[in-house]
């Protein structure tokens, strides 16, 4: 028997892949309408909104799922907002029994009413510390750190980077770029990629989600990728004949050898169309082929997903027990950005733990 959606919401768990922009609660993007003078919203009530929302992530591709960002990004232009969304974000994520997350978002699309690229960063990181100062009904800590992202279709992308570094050591771990891949490579921004690594920094690029290998590889190859944010198609560099075995590309070898972590987020990938279905997720050969796979959300409001329920999916889909979900959850521990040390806690007193007492409830259960 897999673990119930209750059982595996209860167990603590680990998010690498989360768009701030993508995660608002629909009241809040109908009350921050009201409040800023947003007047762009396809309707003001919260439940239809979020219907709303969902119809347009249903439509088969990236570019097009990227267009409900206009109404979430366009609420989110105070630092009353920002803070708001930045706390909301934490508390949703901590309830869900999330113990760690980072969560990335672009502050040069969020400049509409006069603010500062840093003073963007600074409400963002104070809604997260606020955010993750105390949880309702005594729930479990949560660790948020920032990750700031670089639009690959604009050119601040150095810009970005230099203010990322600015901020390490107050809650920003790391440096990412997004938008649409085809036709954007990452190589374009490689003089943000030089500083940050100049600066024994981390980055995360999004590749393979909308485009195929040459975008991992110039991620990787070029840009010196720490993880990929989706990664899903690296599975273009594997053969999979009918019997089941795979015989890896040089890229898919290099990406498994070098342990490079995947972000993959399976029903955001179901909805851009880079997969047909869940059950066809890359995601399952990859772990049986041991990638350092990691399971995100990416977008919850748009994907109408939970962190929790992203791994009910897959063990439905693939007959995943406690020991898939905390090997899963490990890996995405040890590929996150925090100091080593930071890591081997969480890990050592809190994760192990926790699915040490969800295995003694359940004995029965894989």
């Amino acid at each position: 028997m897999t673990p119930t959606l209750a059982e595996i919401r209860r167990v603590p768990k680990v998010l690498l892949h989360d768009h701030l922009d993508g995660g608002l609660r629909p009241a809040t993007i109908v009350e921050l309408a009201a409040e800023t003078g947003y007047t762009g919203l396809p309707t003001n009530d919260a439940g239809e909104l979020a219907a709303w929302m969902s119809q347009v992530a249903q439509r088969g591709s990236l570019e097009l799922y990227l267009e409900a960002f206009q109404h979430t990004v366009g609420v989110m232009q105070t630092r009353d907002a920002l803070m708001r969304v930045a706390a909301e974000c934490a508390r949703d994520l901590a309830a869900d029994g999330v113990v760690y997350a980072e969560v990335r978002f672009a502050p040069e699309l969020h400049l509409g009413r006069g603010l500062s690229l840093d003073q963007v960063v600074e409400a963002v990181l104070e809604g997260f510390r606020r955010g993750s100062a105390s949880q309702p009904g005594g729930g479990p800590p949560i660790t948020v750190y920032a990750l700031l992202t670089a639009m690959r279709t604009a050119a601040r992308s150095l810009e970005i980077a230099e203010l990322a570094v600015r901020h390490r050591d107050a809650g920003v771990v790391g440096f990412d770029i997004a938008g649409a891949e085809a036709g954007s490579p990452p190589s374009r921004h490689l003089d943000a990629f030089q500083y940050v690594a100049r600066e024994n920094f981390h980055i995360t690029i999004h590749a393979g989600e909308g485009f195929g290998l040459p975008s991992i590889w110039e991620a990787v190859q070029w840009c010196g990728a720490d993880r990929l944010g989706h990664g899903v198609r690296i599975i273009d560099d594997l053969a999979v004949p009918r019997d089941g075995s795979a015989t890896l590309g040089r890229l898919a070898s290099y990406v498994r050898d070098r342990r490079i972590p995947l972000e993959m987020c399976p029903t955001s990938n179901v909805q851009t169309g880079a997969v047909a279905s869940i059950k066809e997720h890359p995601i399952g050969l990859l772990r049986e082929l041991l990638f350092r796979v990691t399971v995100n959300t990416d977008n919850r409001l748009m994907s109408g997903v939970t962190l929790s329920s992203e791994f009910h999916a897959l063990a439905q889909a693939f007959g995943y027990g406690w020991g898939d979900i905390e090997w899963l959850t490990l890996n995405a521990m040890k590929s996150a950005f925090a100091p080593f040390d930071e890591r081997l806690r969480l890990i050592n007193t809190v994760i192990k733990p926790g699915f040490a007492t969800a295995r003694a409830a359940l004995p029965s259960r894989p």
